[in-house]
């Protein structure tokens, strides 16, 4: 369904999804490199995404991994709000140059992550 929309829609809502993933984590996690090290990382992540999904055998098309990547970094974006605290009161820590010998990342945010991106794709997958 929303793989027949015109690739301009796709596009578009793949850049807002990659700007509110982007926003979030500059947001969460105040680090100078990031601002530009997350733009690259979700550009890497579409393309390779695409990639994949031509070689795969079923040769899904360019559409449908764009609807895919839409929904999988949404589905990160709200996956990791839970824990956004955590991760903000570590990245400080780290740029006033503390350093832990392990960082504590509780089993709740990780299953709020990984549940959310589950079935938020799986969601992709049905509308696509």
């Amino acid at each position: 369904m929303l793989a027949s929309l015109p690739l301009v829609y796709l596009l578009l809502m793949a850049v807002v999804a990659t700007f509110l993933f982007c926003f979030a984590m500059a947001k969460w996690v105040p680090v100078r490199k990031g601002r530009v090290a997350w733009p690259l990382i979700c550009g890497a992540c579409c393309l390779g995404m695409i990639l994949v999904g031509r070689l795969q055998y079923q040769n899904w098309s360019a559409q449908h991994m764009l609807v895919l990547y839409s929904f999988g970094w949404t589905g990160l974006t709200i996956g990791l709000f839970p824990s956004r605290r955590l991760m903000h009161k570590y990245a400080t820590e780290i740029n006033e140059g503390v350093k832990r010998e392990k960082y504590e990342f509780p089993a709740r945010y990780q299953i709020a992550a990984i549940s959310s991106v589950i079935i938020v794709t799986f969601l992709g997958i049905l509308l696509s």
